[in-house]
């Protein structure tokens, strides 16, 4: 009795302990790491600098863009393709079963652009698919592919095939994703986002040298490493997670270069954001189950801290959850429960807020030199957290059993996206 009479007094606060303290202290992580790579790989690169000048070559790059229902933005994606300062490059485009014009769209712009190829699938396959047969009939050593609402910075290909001409080990080299959704709250937090969150994780985790995930949205591959793994996966819901894992697995590096600029559409709704959060939680919960077991060998101890911060952010979540229901039962707790007690979080809250608007801010400023408007945003990204965080804990808690209950070998088809409304100017 006496024992779990200690338990229970002590239980209370650990779990608000790590509640609280896990994003603190690794908010600091990111902001360490993001300004290391700053300090150390980007503080003497020019970002005006040719980068055509710097190429040892000029090999052909096959530039891939899986479509499903995307013929609002087609024809803005296609043509800003068209202006890439890069002089040797192709584009597939994969019209994945649309059912809105898009077919037609992209037949016609064939006849005004002799790099376009188009593939059509007589109905919807998913992105994997798409991006599989791309590959399988490209031309190119080197596959870049982007979403159907990318907009490509003219330098982003050179940028992005440097790193692969330096080192063969490289396998693929993920792009710097900017926000052009910036019409609504939801929107401007976004932007925050991906630097705050976005940016620096994939900063510090490129010191350690292994990255959680290439963005799908833009994302250079050596056609040599995508077939050594096997292709894309057809029943991942977030593909580009699964590829990053399977090439780091296979013993190809991955890359993450900032001054390769993508301008996406982001959600505008609750209803948008919450979908596509939940699927790639399903879709990274699904990765880390499928290669546990093969991330858990000896020799793959350079994946383990990547693998170690997700997982113990999986149970962050629930552990958060729980905070929340005994929150609403606090009324109905004894006054003099430690439980009752251990759900004031005092002072650590006002030392977490601090730090959250420390961390948005300091990545503004890191990223600002390739977005050059981005601090005018940080009034409206510093709401972000709150809801990063509760959005983030609801669609975890929930994509676990989810991805559990997903039958293995299931094709993951695409959805029609909540894309926002962009107020940006094309790149």
């Amino acid at each position: 009795m006496n024992t779990l009479h200690a338990l229970s007094e002590a239980l209370p606060p650990l779990l608000f302990g790590f509640v609280f303290y896990y994003p603190f202290f690794m908010a600091y992580v990111w902001m360490a790491g993001g300004l290391s790579h700053a300090w150390v790989f980007e503080r003497q690169r020019d970002v005006e600098i040719d980068p055509l000048q710097v190429l040892a070559s000029q090999p052909l790059v096959t530039v891939v863009v899986p479509c499903f229902n995307e013929a609002p933005h087609l024809r803005e994606v296609i043509e800003q393709l068209m202006r890439t300062r890069y002089p040797n490059f192709e584009v597939i485009a994969v019209n994945d079963g649309s059912t809105d014009g898009t077919g037609e769209l992209l037949d016609a712009m064939t006849q005004e652009y002799s790099r376009l190829r188009v593939i059509h699938n007589a109905s919807n396959q998913g992105k994997a698919v798409g991006l599989n047969t791309a590959c399988q009939l490209a031309r190119g050593e080197y596959i870049l592919g982007i979403d159907g609402d990318a907009l490509v910075d003219a330098n982003a290909i050179a940028w992005m095939l440097n790193p692969m001409l330096e080192s063969e080990r490289i396998g693929a080299v993920t792009g710097n994703p900017r926000i052009r959704t910036r019409t609504t709250l939801l929107g401007r937090m976004q932007v925050g986002e991906f630097s705050s969150i976005i940016g620096l994780i994939k900063r510090s985790q490129q010191l350690v040298g292994t990255l959680f995930t290439v963005s799908g949205v833009i994302a250079m591959f050596r056609r040599r490493a995508v077939i050594d793994v096997g292709f894309w996966s057809p029943d991942v819901l977030t593909e580009d997670i699964d590829m990053s894992w399977k090439l780091q697995l296979g013993g190809w590096q991955l890359r993450f270069e900032p001054r390769a600029l993508c301008w996406i559409l982001m959600p505008e709704t609750l209803r948008g954001l919450w979908k596509q959060r939940l699927r790639w939680a399903v879709g990274g919960i699904q990765t880390m189950l499928r290669y546990t077991p093969r991330i858990l060998r000896p020799r793959q101890w350079r994946m383990w801290l990547v693998y170690a911060e997700y997982m113990v952010s999986v149970v962050w979540a629930y552990a958060m959850a729980l905070v929340l229901v005994i929150g609403f039962l606090r009324p109905f707790l004894p006054a003099a429960s430690a439980w009752h007690s251990a759900l004031l979080p005092h002072w650590q809250g006002t030392l977490l807020a601090m730090t959250c608007i420390l961390q948005m801010l300091l990545s503004l400023w890191i990223d600002r030199r390739y977005d050059r408007d981005l601090l005018r945003y940080f009034a409206g990204t510093i709401w972000y957290p709150i809801a990063f965080w509760t959005i983030t804990m609801a669609a975890t808690v929930i994509a676990l059993p989810k991805a559990l209950m997903r039958r293995r070998g299931k094709r993951a088809v695409w959805t029609s996206p909540d894309r926002g409304v962009s107020d940006a100017p094309p790149p």
